[in-house]
């Protein structure tokens, strides 16, 4: 399993927090989501057929901007 860390700007509160991981679990291959709102984080555990480059697309197309 892999696993990537991004900073992210934009979450301001649970709303926000909930919209990101429901966007995030319909990628194939997310296996687990922590995204933690005090320090502006998503962490996001997956493998084959999910990349980096489609997670960060994902939160970017969420409305989310990566550090």
């Amino acid at each position: 399993m892999e696993n990537v860390h991004y900073n992210v700007s934009g979450m301001a509160n649970s709303q926000s927090k909930t919209q990101l991981h429901n966007a995030l679990e319909k990628v194939q291959g997310v296996q687990q989501i922590a995204i933690d709102l005090s320090r502006g984080t998503v962490e996001v555990e997956y493998n084959s057929p999910a990349s980096p480059e489609q997670i960060k697309t994902c939160i970017e197309n969420t409305g989310y901007s990566i550090q």
